[in-house]
């Protein structure tokens, strides 16, 4: 099944973070050096929440571009592994617009740092301006049929995206909500947030606790601090698998602390650190509808 998608900024409303036609949201950050999205941690709690497939873009502004790619990652350290990365190349408020090395200037900095390559989101008819990244990034290409096209059906049409074999995203309609459509199935997508597997995605050779790693079992997990409020009975295991012994059955309103995340077996677990460097994992939600079983809060 194709994998559909909407891309937000501050200016968007709720119902399109979550919107149900679409699997996965992309959240504006941040654009050149001085701008950042007021609603953007908002709305990619809300995204993420909600089970969404998670990407995270910067608006180029045309300045420098290694200031503006640390502009970036600057804000978004804790989600690395998490989100796959893109940068928006429009003309709009672009000083660099017709600029062929800038982008290549951009991801490459970003790669340097975290190891991840970028997408790169262009207009068909300037697909020219960031040709030079077609052996590293993937393509975003935005053609819609009219402004008016306010719906999920996909086009009958041609895109052209060459020199790129093929796009990894379509942004096929804007105006109301920008709505695209993917080549890569959902391993596709975690394999462009976290291209590193096991060895984590670090902002920094400094960083030392990897921020998404694969355990044993070939699970892939996701550091994150936050809080779970069951609301339903829940059973804490010692693994995070449906088969492993259960340390405690827990009531409804049980408050658990948890580090990390995986999704794997039909659910998304939480792991829970206990003491004497144990911990315990938590069922969270479905896997394959998103339902919830319980709220988030984050840590005070």
């Amino acid at each position: 099944m194709a994998l559909y998608f909407t891309d937000v900024f501050s200016g968007s409303a709720n119902w399109i973070v979550t919107d149900p036609h679409a699997q996965g949201t992309i959240v504006k950050v941040s654009q050149g050096t001085g701008y950042l999205n007021p609603k953007y941690q908002y709305q990619y709690s809300l995204a993420k929440n909600a089970g969404r497939l998670l990407g995270l873009y910067h608006y180029a502004g045309g300045g420098n571009p290694i200031a503006e790619a640390n502009y970036f990652l600057s804000h978004i350290q804790d989600k690395l592994g998490q989100a796959v990365l893109a940068i928006d190349w429009e003309q709009y408020q672009n000083a660099a617009w017709g600029d062929t090395t800038w982008v290549r200037r951009f991801v490459d900095e970003v790669h340097r740092q975290t190891g991840i390559w970028p997408l790169i989101y262009v207009q068909e008819s300037a697909i020219w301006q960031v040709a030079d990244c077609v052996n590293d990034c993937g393509l975003w290409v935005a053609k819609y049929p009219s402004m008016n096209w306010h719906s999920w059906e996909v086009p009958a049409m041609t895109v052209n995206t060459s020199p790129w074999q093929t796009y990894t995203l379509w942004q096929f309609a804007g105006d109301d909500e920008d709505r695209s459509i993917a080549t890569v199935d959902r391993e596709g997508w975690y394999r462009l947030a976290n291209p590193t597997g096991q060895t984590g995605v670090n902002l920094s050779p400094s960083e030392s606790d990897s921020l998404v790693w694969t355990d044993s079992l070939g699970d892939v997990w996701h550091r994150e601090n936050g809080r779970f409020i069951t609301n339903r009975v829940l059973d804490l295991r010692w693994g995070a698998l449906p088969t492993s012994s259960v340390i405690a059955t827990l009531p409804v309103g049980t408050v658990i602390d948890y580090d990390a995340w995986s999704r794997h077996n039909g659910y998304v677990w939480l792991r829970q650190p206990r003491t004497d460097g144990q911990y315990g994992y938590l069922p969270c939600r479905n896997a394959d509808d998103n339902e919830a079983f319980g709220k988030f809060e984050p840590l005070n």
